[in-house]
C-alpha cells in the first residue's frame, strides 16, 4: 500500500507566510492600507461624499487583507483548492477599487 497523498497548496501556511514574496506584499498592503485608513479619517476635505468611497475601500481592503493573512497563517487554504481563486478575485477587486479611487481623486483636483 502506498502512503496517502497530501494535497499541497501553492499558498503557504504558518510561518512560511512571513517569508514568501507574495505574502510579504500582503503585509505591505496591510501596513499601507492601515495608513490610508488613518489618513483619510483624519483629513478635512471639501468633497465628503467622495471621501466616503475612499474610506470604504480602504477599510474593506484592510479588513479583508487581515482576514486572509490570519486564514493563511492558520493553514485553511490546504483544505480546499478554491483559495487560489479567492486570492486572485480579492486582489483583482482591490486593484479595481484602488484604481477607482485614483480616478475619483484625480477628477476632484482643482487646479
Amino acid at each position: 500500500m502506498s502512503a496517502p497523498s497530501t494535497s499541497s497548496s501553492p499558498i503557504p501556511s504558518g510561518v512560511k507566510v512571513c517569508i514568501t514574496f507574495p505574502e510579504i506584499l500582503m503585509f505591505v498592503e496591510f501596513v499601507f492600507g492601515g495608513l490610508v485608513w488613518i489618513l483619510v479619517a483624519s483629513a478635512r476635505v471639501s468633497f465628503a461624499t467622495d471621501q466616503g468611497w475612499v474610506m470604504f475601500v480602504s477599510v474593506f481592503c484592510f479588513v479583508i487583507t487581515t482576514l486572509l493573512l490570519i486564514l493563511y497563517m492558520a493553514g485553511v487554504q490546504n483544505c480546499s483548492s478554491g483559495w487560489i481563486a479567492v486570492d486572485v478575485f480579492y486582489h483583482f477587486t482591490a486593484a479595481l477599487f484602488y484604481l477607482s479611487i485614483a480616478v475619483l481623486q484625480a477628477s476632484d483636483m482643482r487646479l
